[in-house]
């Protein structure tokens, strides 16, 4: 199955109104889409609310551009749970230029409603695929020219930041696994490199859609 749409923006970004509660014990300021319904009404103590400021043109971050574009990046997303993480990651794929993200497994596609929440509208940006099988996907990809790079822990994985430069040009293919069990075998054993985020706490691991935005930004601006 195959979705690929053309990038979309909105030419005329809806203003927002930010409001404060003024009820004792609340305070709440909050900002909110001028469209949006019973927008007056403060979202904890549900009391009117004062119009604080309009802002007709919300801040937005300029395109970026340079040599970093001639690095052409993929993802695979192998086996994600959450819906609302794959969502995220449309998202983070969409701000660092990613060409292309192949859906696997139980990987939700952006059909569910609660990627498009999270992906605020970067599924219709970012072209994607979904294949039952990662395995497979994976082997036809690299056959294709893709240099498959692996984000996951064990006695192969380096630390991303110790990472090659002066990779422009490449095909590279971020794989990314399950949030419990990690990028399958099979899949990581096709895999040129694997690198993992170095970690000072208690916990092992990142969130997935965190730990995929640290990579997918390090790949982007340091190789």
């Amino acid at each position: 199955m195959e979705n690929v749409i053309p990038s979309t923006f909105l030419p005329n970004p809806p203003a927002i109104e930010i409001r404060e509660c003024k009820r004792a014990g609340c305070e709440l300021r909050y900002s909110i889409l001028a469209s949006a319904p019973n927008r007056e009404r403060c979202p904890r103590c549900r009391a009117i609310t004062t119009l604080v400021e309009v802002v007709d043109q919300p801040l937005r971050v300029s395109r970026a551009s340079g040599p970093e574009d001639r690095l052409h990046l993929e993802v695979l997303l192998d086996n994600i749970r959450s819906s609302f993480n794959v969502g995220a990651m449309f998202r983070t794929a969409d701000g660092a230029g990613v060409r292309h993200i192949h859906l696997c497994g139980i990987t939700p596609t952006p059909h569910q409603p609660e990627v498009q929440k999270t992906a605020l509208g970067a599924e219709r940006s970012v072209p994607w695929t979904y294949y039952p099988n990662g395995l497979q996907a994976a082997a036809v990809l690299k056959e294709s020219g893709c240099r498959l790079w692996a984000l996951e822990g064990g006695p192969r994985s380096t630390t991303i930041f110790q990472r090659e430069r002066n990779q422009s040009g490449s095909q590279i293919l971020l794989v990314v696994g399950n949030e419990i069990t990690g990028v399958d075998p099979g899949v990581l054993r096709l895999c040129e490199c694997v690198f993992a985020i170095p970690m000072q706490g208690e916990k092992q691991s990142l969130n997935v859609a965190i730990a995929f935005g640290i990579a997918i930004y390090t790949l982007r601006y340091r190789i």
